[in-house]
């Protein structure tokens, strides 16, 4: 038995070798003990003009705009090259003459399961915004989109349309509902480990 195991494990496409996915770690322990699905639950998907928009502004007292220009600039960079990004992450906007803004665009694997046999995951598109000013940054995620099941039968869903409080919850709104809520809770997940790293880097 051992041996049949072994043997379709190595017919596997290397797809399913592990994968750098250590922003994953992110724990939902500090969400509320009582309910660990408390931080996504009703309002933690925000929509600005029916459009998906997460947002955050972040204070770096003392540095200056190119300083933050520059820190960011090389971290979204960074980005782009990771372990779980496709070729066509890149960034499409850097403000070298005036140092206010800084726009990139990711394709990357979000990855549900990763188990001996079994992988589940999407192809997860968005942009990050930054927007910078002396002594502080405004982070935007949007244009957030996914395309699921690639390799059998290819699915795109639109975040609105898909993660939203209305699509990504149950009908009572205490849970993430049984399809998209996983698309959910990994969005957040991902938005809460890239502003926490900015937030890191500016602080220093």
């Amino acid at each position: 038995m051992k041996r049949i195991v072994l043997a379709m494990m190595m017919c596997l496409p290397m797809a399913t070798i592990a994968q750098d996915n250590t922003w994953e770690q992110t724990s939902v322990a500090e969400s509320g003990k009582s309910n660990p699905d408390a931080k996504y639950l009703a309002g933690a998907v925000p929509l600005v003009n029916g459009k998906v928009l997460f947002e955050t502004t972040i204070e770096a007292p003392g540095k200056s705009k190119k300083e933050i220009y520059d820190i960011l600039l090389a971290e979204m960079t960074k980005m782009t090259k990771e372990a779980n990004q496709f070729e066509q992450s890149r960034i499409v906007l850097a403000d070298e003459e005036n140092n206010k803004q800084v726009v990139a665009s990711y394709q990357e694997w979000l990855v549900f399961k990763n188990k001996p046999l079994v992988l589940d995951r999407t192809r997860l598109f968005y942009h990050l915004i930054a927007e910078i000013q002396d002594g502080k940054a405004t982070i935007k995620m949007t244009r957030i989109y996914y395309l699921y099941d690639e390799e059998r039968q290819p699915t795109t869903y639109q975040a609105e349309e898909w993660i939203t409080d209305k699509y990504g919850l149950n009908k009572k709104m205490t849970k993430p509902s049984r399809v998209s809520g996983k698309f959910r809770r990994k969005t957040i997940d991902r938005k809460d480990f890239i502003f926490n790293k900015f937030q890191q880097l500016l602080n220093k």
